[in-house]
């Protein structure tokens, strides 16, 4: 066999081994796929950060900002909703065993969450910020004012506000409150002195404990976050969910479930 030969026979080898990888792509189906054809999309959800979700635990349904958002996906998708419960501790390693396609509920972009799956659009912007009773927020202005010893900080555990504070504060204590739905009752009675949250939740907060709970400065947060929508690595999923923010935001159904829960 000849130079030319051989070379035709090698170009011929790798044009089916081509063939050959490009028709097991194609076969591969994308989790979009996968969800039409399950006729269901699998939201997973703690259902303990109000207005974003929130479970009741007699009747078993949630409610939110989010869940709303997610019905809506849903049926720009074409298929049922299923909420799948998780928790702000178990929230990575539910993502990782792929109990659900996508997380929503308040999720905040981070880098760790960004090594694990793809981030939609950002659906707000926003940061860390305390909220404390309303006779009290002139004492918690800076980082420094709270840091001192004697004030109480509470958090929940497992998430972004845990991680937060124990980056920032040293002298002050902190304690660790495990029901993210009761906690701001904690502040309210006196027995914690703060609490700091996404801005979103300080003025959602605020609303349900009138001239008790007050946002601090709320408008400048003390650093920057992006809440989205964490989804399972399929650039056919990011791609759709994207899309369908971005008609919703145009067409004002994504401002209209946003007045219902934040104003």
């Amino acid at each position: 066999m000849g130079f030319f030969d051989r070379t035709i026979a090698t170009l011929t080898g790798i044009a089916l081994l081509w063939g050959v990888a490009s028709a097991a792509l194609a076969e591969q189906a994308s989790r979009l796929d996968e969800i039409m054809q399950r006729g269901s999309l699998r939201v997973g959800m703690t259902g303990d950060y109000k207005p974003f979700t929130y479970l009741d635990k007699a009747t078993g349904k949630f409610s939110g900002f989010d869940v709303d958002m997610a019905e809506a996906l849903g049926k720009a998708l074409g298929v049922k909703v299923e909420f799948v419960p998780t928790s702000w501790p178990q929230l990575m390693k539910d993502f990782e065993a792929d109990k659900f396609d996508i997380a929503m509920g308040g999720v905040s972009i981070t880098l760790d969450r960004q090594k694990k799956g793809l981030f939609s659009t950002p659906i707000m912007r926003e940061g860390k910020t305390p909220i404390a009773r309303c006779s009290d927020t002139s004492k918690y202005q800076t980082l420094s004012d709270i840091d001192k010893p004697g004030t109480r900080v509470i958090v929940n555990p497992g998430g972004t506000n845990e991680r937060f504070a124990r980056a920032n504060v040293k002298a002050a204590d902190i304690r660790v409150h495990n029901d993210n739905v009761t906690i701001f009752e904690e502040i309210a009675k006196g027995d914690a002195d703060l609490m700091m949250t996404d801005a979103s939740e300080t003025r959602y907060q605020q609303k349900l404990h009138p001239g008790v709970l007050c946002a601090v400065h709320p408008d400048k947060p003390f650093d920057f976050s992006e809440k989205a929508y964490w989804l399972q690595r399929d650039v056919a999923l990011k791609a759709f969910v994207d899309q369908w923010l971005h008609i919703s935001t145009e067409n004002g159904s994504y401002q209209a479930i946003y007045k219902t829960w934040f104003e």
